[in-house]
């Protein structure tokens, strides 16, 4: 096992003090840090350490081989949760039989999903059905990160009424994810509502003059709601990351 996060850390120098570890062992696990290089790929172990969140491996533009051969080097050396985001099912499906299963939402697989240890309660928001697939990935993200989201879907401004009937779920939360494509008012909705900490994430559902979420995009920054963060277009992950560094406990 290599050291990657702080509680691994101290469990390493720990073993050296009581002697169950070897001052060498200890040392060939430290160079494994900050990063391990693949040949294709170098897998920063010690992002958990600098930044309190783990490594994600986004999968794009990779190889299924790469992609399985990465989940299995972040796997094999250290105990953080591991998430791959925006994965094909062929993609998915090479990592799950090279390394077993998965929590899997949309296009996103996590091993080692980790129990609540965040107390700080979440909302994810979302205008329509056809968000899904971005509530799916920030939800799947924020739990990789210790918490336990709520999502509260299809609630958009075409309809106000869905979304006033969570009105006590919405102004009880701790922080809040908002999802919504077409001209994005709900963001500036909720914002009017809630005094905890807002991420907008604009989606690229819309017709023509809603320029796969552009449109959302600028109303969202344009809100008159004060304070509103907002991430770029369907960046559920980034959403999820942004309240992890917001919320510490």
């Amino acid at each position: 096992m290599h050291a990657v996060n702080e509680a691994d850390i101290r469990l390493l120098l720990d073993g050296v003090r009581t002697g169950a570890l070897s001052p060498d062992d200890a040392v060939a696990t430290l160079r494994r840090l900050p990063f391990a290089d693949l040949g294709d790929a170098l897998v920063d172990h010690h992002r958990s350490l600098r930044q309190g969140i783990p490594e994600a491996v986004y999968a794009p533009g990779k190889t299924a081989d790469q992609i399985t051969r990465i989940v299995g080097e972040l796997l094999a050396h250290g105990t953080d949760p591991v998430l791959l985001s925006r994965a094909s099912p062929d993609q998915v499906a090479a990592a799950v039989a090279a390394h077993g299963p998965a929590v899997q939402s949309g296009g996103s697989a996590l091993w080692r999903r980790p129990p609540r240890t965040r107390s700080a309660t979440v909302a994810v928001i979302s205008a329509g059905t056809a968000d899904q697939p971005v509530v799916d990935e920030c939800a799947i993200t924020l739990s990789a990160f210790g918490f336990a989201p709520t999502t509260i879907s299809d609630v958009g401004v075409a309809g106000l009424h869905r979304l006033l009937a969570h009105l006590d779920e919405i102004t009880a939360a701790d922080a809040i994810v908002v999802i919504a494509g077409m001209e994005g008012a709900l963001a500036s909705v909720i914002g009017g509502l809630s005094a905890a900490p807002i991420v907008a994430v604009p989606t690229s559902v819309g017709y023509g003059a809603g320029l796969e979420g552009v449109t959302a995009l600028l109303a969202m920054h344009a809100s008159c709601a004060s304070g509103i963060t907002v991430v770029g277009i369907d960046n559920g992950f980034g959403a999820a990351c942004a309240v992890a560094r917001m919320m510490k406990s």
